[in-house]
């Protein structure tokens, strides 16, 4: 009787596990509409008294984006002076939502990819994943892989759509 090979296992492609880039802190979204007058008028000296009595340490830890979820005319020191009290307390934030969060997260943990390890190498960047990938993960990832990789699949090492082939 033959012995049962798994090939995929053997297999020379390396898999990129977008998932693995995924930072797993809490994430929160201050919304300065909370902070407005009737939610959609800012008053410079009752806004800044609003967060002066916020306590800025229970977003330590956290990852933040800081937006304003009413059509309000906000003006662009506003959402930095968030970000001061926020950055007092050691807290990571961007302003913007949190799609925008996840995209910040991704490109700060994909830009630490070395493409030199991918050179002339099979790849196959992972499509299913227990945490929200953002669509802008992938089309990151593929840019700082394609130029070295000697192809380029999406799915499963199983069961791959061939997305690149290098010109031999």
């Amino acid at each position: 009787m033959n012995e049962i090979v798994n090939r995929v296992a053997k297999s020379p492609i390396i898999t990129i596990d977008l998932e693995d880039f995924y930072r797993k802190e809490e994430r929160l979204c201050f919304d300065i509409k909370d902070h407005l007058f009737q939610g959609l008028v800012l008053k410079e000296k009752d806004f800044r008294e609003s967060l002066k009595s916020i306590d800025w340490e229970l977003y330590k830890g956290k990852l933040v984006a800081v937006t304003c979820s009413e059509d309000a005319i906000v003006p662009n020191w506003a959402f930095m002076l968030v970000g001061t009290y926020l950055t007092k307390s050691g807290t990571e934030y961007i302003i913007g939502d949190l799609e925008a969060l996840e995209q910040y997260l991704f490109e700060q943990e994909l830009s630490k990819i070395d493409p030199l390890r991918f050179v002339d190498k099979p790849i196959v960047i992972k499509g299913c994943s227990k945490f929200s990938v953002p669509l802008y993960a992938y089309g990151r990832v593929l840019s700082l892989i394609q130029p070295v990789a000697k192809s380029v699949m999406y799915g499963e090492p199983c069961s791959t759509v061939p997305l690149y082939k290098a010109v031999k």
